[in-house]
C-alpha cells in the first residue's frame, strides 16, 4: 500500500512538469511571434524607410550621370584623358582621313595642277600618280588619302588631337550647355571639331611629295562630327541640369538610403535590400547605355561613319561605365557583408568555417612554437574595436580614392578580409 500511494503522488508531479514545459514553449512561441510582428509604430517607420530606400535607388543612376557630367565639364585633364585614345583608334583615323581627303580634293584644280607643274616636278608627279592606277582624279584622290592616312597615323596627329581637345574643352562645355561657341561648335543638331590643323599637315606632305600646286590650297576649315542627334537640344538641356546637380545628387541618394535603413525595424535586411537596389539601378543604367548606343548609331545619317561615331561614344561614356561597374560591385560587396554578419543559418555556417580555419591555423602556429607575445592578449581584449577600426579604415580609403573602379572595390574587400583574418588570428586564445 505505501508503494501504491507513492506512485500516485509521483504522477501529479510528472504531469505538472510536462505542463510547465508546454507553458514555457508556448511563451517562447508567443515572444517569437511578437518579435516577428513589430508594433504599428515600427511598421509605419519601416514603410517610410522603404520609401526612402526606393527613392535613393531611383536617384542612384541620376547621381552617376551627374558625377560623370561633373567630370567631363569641370576637369579638363580628365576630359583629355578620356578622348586621347581616340587619336589612335583605326575607325576615327579612317574617318578623319576621308574627311580631310574630301576637303583637299574640293580645292585642287587638276587642269591647273598639270599646267603649272614645273618640268623638274612632272616626272615625280607622274610617277606618284601613275603608280596608283585608275583615272587621274581617282589616282590623285588616292594619293591625297595616302598622305592623310600618314598624317593621322603619326605621333604628330596624336599631339594635335590632344592639344586641340585640351584647348577646346571650354568650348565643348559651352556647346553642350548652349552658352557659347568655339572650336567645338554645336549646330544643325551636331557637335563638330575643326580639322584645319590636320589639313595643313597634309598640304605640307603633298608639297614635299612633289605636288607643288598644293601650296595654293587656301586655309581650309572643315568639321569632324563628334556627336550628332536630332534630340541634341534636349540632350543639352539634360546636360545642363546634371551639371547643376553636381556631386550632391549621388550624396543625396546615399543619404536617403541610409536614412531608410535606420528607420526600418529589420535594419540588416534593409541594408541588404538597399545595397542590391543600388546595384540593380546601376546595372539598368549600364544596359541603357548599351541600348542607347545602338539606337544612336542607327539614327546617324549615311555621311557619318558609324564605326568612328561608335568609338567616340564609347570613349565619352567610358568613365560612366566604370562608375556603373563600381556601384554594382560595391552594392554586391555590401549586401554580402551584411548577410554574412546576420543570424541566418547559412551565414552562421560560413562564419563557423571561417573561425574553424583561423583556429586551426592558430593551433598549428602554437605547435610550431610561434607566440604573439603581448599583442595576442591585447588583440583578444579589443577584438571588436579592432574589427570596427579596420572596417572604418576601408570605408575612408574608398571614399578618398580618386575615381575608384570595380577592381578597386574588390581589392579593398579582399584586403579587409585579410586584415580581419590577421586580427582574429592574433585574438585567438592559444590552445592548452
Amino acid at each position: 500500500m505505501p508503494q501504491v500511494n507513492q506512485s500516485r503522488d509521483d504522477q501529479p508531479q510528472d504531469g505538472g512538469q510536462d505542463e510547465l514545459a508546454a507553458l514555457r514553449a508556448r511563451v517562447l512561441a508567443l515572444e517569437a511571434a511578437a518579435a516577428e510582428r513589430p508594433p504599428r509604430r515600427h511598421r509605419t517607420r519601416s514603410l517610410l524607410g522603404t520609401v526612402l530606400i526606393v527613392l535613393g535607388c531611383v536617384l542612384a543612376p541620376l547621381g552617376l550621370l551627374a558625377s560623370w557630367t561633373s567630370d567631363i565639364a569641370g576637369d579638363t585633364d580628365r576630359y583629355v584623358t578620356t578622348v586621347a585614345p581616340l587619336a589612335s583608334d583605326p575607325d576615327v583615323q579612317a574617318a578623319v582621313a576621308n574627311r580631310v581627303t574630301g576637303a583637299v580634293m574640293e580645292h585642287i584644280d587638276l587642269k591647273a595642277l598639270l599646267e603649272d607643274a614645273a618640268p623638274d616636278q612632272r616626272p615625280l608627279l607622274e610617277k606618284a600618280l601613275g603608280g596608283l592606277g585608275g583615272s587621274l582624279e581617282g589616282a590623285l584622290s588616292s594619293f591625297v588619302r595616302e598622305k592623310a592616312q600618314e598624317v593621322v597615323a603619326s605621333d604628330a596627329f596624336g599631339t594635335v588631337w590632344t592639344d586641340a581637345n585640351r584647348a577646346v574643352h571650354t568650348s565643348l562645355v559651352r556647346a553642350l550647355t548652349g552658352s557659347g561657341e568655339g572650336a567645338v561648335r554645336i549646330g544643325n543638331d551636331k557637335v563638330t571639331l575643326d580639322l584645319a590643323p590636320v589639313i595643313e599637315q597634309v598640304k605640307q606632305r603633298l608639297v614635299r611629295s612633289g605636288l607643288g600646286a598644293a601650296k595654293r590650297i587656301p586655309e581650309i576649315h572643315t568639321d569632324f562630327t563628334l556627336v550628332q542627334s536630332e534630340d541634341i537640344g534636349r540632350v543639352r538641356t539634360g546636360f545642363r541640369l546634371l551639371q547643376l546637380a553636381g556631386t550632391w545628387l549621388p550624396v543625396l541618394a546615399v543619404l536617403l538610403a541610409a536614412a531608410g535603413v535606420l528607420l526600418c525595424a529589420r535594419r540588416r535586411r534593409a541594408l541588404v535590400a538597399a545595397a542590391l537596389g543600388f546595384a540593380a539601378a546601376a546595372l539598368v543604367l549600364g544596359i541603357t547605355l548599351t541600348v542607347f548606343r545602338t539606337v544612336y548609331l542607327n539614327a546617324l545619317p549615311d555621311t557619318v561613319s558609324q564605326a568612328a561615331a561608335g568609338s567616340v561614344y564609347d570613349a565619352m561614356v567610358h568613365l560612366l561605365r566604370l562608375s556603373v561597374r563600381t556601384v554594382v560591385v560595391l552594392g554586391a560587396v555590401v549586401a554580402l557583408a551584411a548577410w554574412l554578419t546576420g543570424p541566418g543559418r547559412w551565414a552562421g555556417a560560413v562564419r563557423a568555417v571561417w573561425r574553424s580555419g583561423i583556429t586551426a591555423t592558430r593551433g598549428t602556429a602554437d605547435r610550431l612554437g610561434l607566440r604573439t607575445g603581448p599583442v595576442g592578449p591585447f588583440a583578444h581584449r579589443h577584438r571588436t574595436g579592432i574589427s570596427w577600426i579596420l572596417v572604418a579604415g576601408a570605408v575612408v580609403a574608398y571614399v578618398l580614392w580618386p575615381h575608384p573602379t570595380g577592381w578597386v572595390v574588390l581589392g579593398f574587400a579582399l584586403a579587409l578580409l585579410a586584415a580581419l583574418a590577421v586580427a582574429q588570428f592574433l585574438a585567438e586564445e592559444p590552445q592548452a
